[in-house]
């Protein structure tokens, strides 16, 4: 998307606190709390979790992390655009971003955990269209009706 500007964030501004909070509020409406795995700010902030914030000139669009699971394979958390930017690629531009910093740092694999509910289909489509397919559950997750998981291998360059 031209125009958006993805970086390393170290999650101390308020904007991407408040954009986090947001996405947590978001996801327990579509899912029962024990159903939930949305990371909190200070998981997010552990060791083998990076995270990067979306900008359009001044503004936050958006908000990505990866949690890496092994030596060769990483989770994709916390994706959230916001409000006033969905719809205009910043979502796909952050995916696309974290699949390149993924093969970048020599995972092999990268899944997901999404929830099943309908106002997480555009998700689930968008990460179909980046070549996520549908798995069993993966690292600790069990099988629950709420959630739907996801894998791409991925191709060093």
């Amino acid at each position: 998307m031209p125009g958006i500007r993805i970086e390393s964030d170290d999650l101390t501004r308020t904007e991407v606190i408040d954009l986090l909070n947001t996405h947590t509020s978001q996801m327990a409406q579509g899912s029962p709390a024990d159903s939930v795995h949305a990371l909190s700010v200070d998981e997010l902030r552990q060791p083998g979790v990076s995270f990067f914030s979306a900008w359009i000139e001044e503004q936050l669009a958006g908000c990505i992390g990866m949690q890496e699971l092994d030596r060769t394979h990483a989770e994709v958390k916390s994706t959230h655009t916001a409000a006033a930017f969905r719809g205009q690629g910043v979502a796909a531009g952050m995916l696309e971003h974290l699949i390149d910093v993924a093969i970048d740092r020599g995972y092999r694999r990268l899944s997901l955990e999404t929830g099943s509910a309908e106002q997480f289909l555009p998700a689930r489509q968008l990460y179909e269209r980046f070549g996520f397919s549908y798995c069993a559950p993966f690292a600790n997750y069990v099988e629950d009706p709420y959630s739907v998981f996801m894998t791409r291998e991925l191709q060093a360059r």
